[in-house]
C-alpha cells in the first residue's frame, strides 16, 4: 500500500491534503468529520484583523502612519478612518461580537481536543501593529501552527511595488518575533515581480508559503445597484496557474510549498506534487462533494501510486517542476509557440 504521508512545517500528516481555511472548518462538527474521512490537517476558518481591532479598540493613529513609510499605502484598509459608511462599521462590530477572540481561542483548544490531526490556526491580515501579540496566544491555545493569509490590493497608484511588498515582511518579522510554532503565509499573486519576492519571503524565518489565496472579486447588481459577490468556489482549471509557480519555485524557495485553489480532485493534487508541492489545501470540492469525498481522492493517489510503482511521496515530488524537466520553457512561456499555433 502506498505511503501518504509527508511533513509540512515539520509537522507529521498522514496524507498532504489539507482542509483550507473556510466554513468548512470553523465547527467542531465538520472538523471532526474532516479527520475522519481522511485529511491529513485542517487550517480553522480565519479570524481578520478587523474583528481584533474591533474589539481591542486599537486601530492605527497618525503616529503610527509616521513611524513606518509603508503604512500610507494600506493605511486606509485597516484604520478607523476606513470606515466611513456606518454600515461597514456596523457589521463589523456586529461580526466582532459574535466572533470574539476569546471564542475563536476557545474553539482551537477544543479543535485540539477533538481530532488527532494537525489545527492550523489562520489570521487573515494587513498590517503588523498591535495585535501580533494575539499570535501568542494563539499559541498558548495549542495551535500546532499558524497561517498568516495576507492579501493587500495595491490599488493605490501613489504607493510603490516596493511598499506594497514589504507589508508582507513586516507582517511576518512581527509574527515571527512572538511564537514559536511554525508561521506560513498564504498570499496573493500581486506582485511586480513574484518569484523574486516569494523566494524571498520564503527565506524571511517562515515554514511554508500556501499559493494562493482566493481573492474576493466584486460584481455589480444591476437591478440594485449595489456591489455583489460571484464565483467564491473554484473551478478545476484554476490549478494550473498556481501549478506555474509551484514547478517555477521548486528547489528554490527556502521553506515548504504548498498549492491552494482549483485543487478537486486526485490529480490535480498529484500534478502539485510532481511540480514540487509539499501538500495542498482542499475546499471547493468538499463544498460541492462533502468531507466522505476524501475518501475517494486518498484512494486515486494510493492507485496511482501503486500503478506506478512509488512507495512514497518523496519518490516522485518536484519530478516535473522546471529543474527537472527536458524543457524548462514549457513553464516560464505565456504563449507557448507549439500549443498556442493549434488554436490561434
Amino acid at each position: 500500500m502506498a505511503d501518504l504521508s509527508t511533513k509540512y512545517m515539520g509537522l507529521e500528516l498522514r496524507n498532504p491534503i489539507i482542509v483550507g481555511s473556510s466554513g468548512l472548518t470553523n465547527s467542531i462538527k465538520d472538523i471532526k468529520q474532516a479527520a475522519h474521512f481522511g485529511a491529513g490537517a485542517v487550517v480553522l476558518k480565519s479570524i481578520f484583523e478587523e474583528q481584533i481591532r474591533q474589539e481591542t479598540g486599537k486601530f492605527i493613529s497618525h503616529e503610527d502612519e509616521k513611524m513606518d513609510p509603508f503604512r500610507k499605502g494600506y493605511q486606509q484598509v485597516i484604520s478607523d478612518r476606513s470606515y466611513n459608511y456606518a454600515e461597514a462599521e456596523a457589521y463589523i462590530a456586529d461580526f466582532a461580537r459574535e466572533n470574539t477572540l476569546s471564542q475563536y481561542l476557545k474553539f482551537i483548544e477544543d479543535v485540539k481536543q477533538a481530532v488527532d490531526i494537525p489545527v492550523i490556526a489562520s489570521i487573515n491580515c494587513v498590517s503588523p501593529y498591535d495585535w501580533h501579540y494575539f499570535a501568542r496566544r494563539i499559541q498558548a491555545a495549542g495551535a500546532d501552527a499558524l497561517e498568516l493569509n495576507i492579501y493587500i490590493l495595491p490599488s493605490d497608484p501613489s504607493m510603490t511595488s516596493e511598499g506594497n511588498e514589504q507589508a508582507y515582511f513586516n507582517i511576518a518579522d512581527a509574527v515571527l518575533k512572538q511564537v514559536s510554532i511554525p508561521v506560513s503565509l498564504k498570499v496573493s499573486y500581486y506582485f511586480s515581480s513574484l518569484s523574486n519576492t516569494l523566494i524571498r519571503l520564503s527565506n524571511c524565518g517562515i515554514k511554508g508559503l500556501v499559493m494562493f489565496n482566493r481573492p474576493f472579486h466584486p460584481d455589480i447588481n444591476i437591478d440594485s445597484f449595489e456591489i455583489d459577490s460571484k464565483y467564491m468556489l473554484s473551478d478545476p482549471p484554476e490549478y494550473s496557474h498556481t501549478l506555474r509557480w509551484i514547478a517555477l519555485l521548486y528547489g528554490k524557495a527556502g521553506c515548504d510549498l504548498v498549492a491552494s485553489t482549483g485543487i478537486h480532485d486526485h490529480e490535480s493534487i498529484l500534478k502539485q506534487l510532481l511540480a514540487g508541492a509539499t501538500a495542498v489545501q482542499m475546499a471547493s470540492a468538499l463544498y460541492k462533494h462533502g468531507f466522505s469525498y476524501l475518501l475517494e481522492v486518498i484512494k486515486g493517489l494510493e492507485g496511482w501510486m501503486d500503478i506506478k510503482g512509488f512507495a512514497k511521496l518523496d519518490e516522485f515530488r518536484g519530478k516535473a517542476s522546471q529543474q527537472n524537466i527536458k524543457n524548462p520553457a514549457a513553464f516560464e512561456r505565456v504563449q507557448f509557440m507549439k500549443l498556442y499555433s493549434k488554436i490561434i
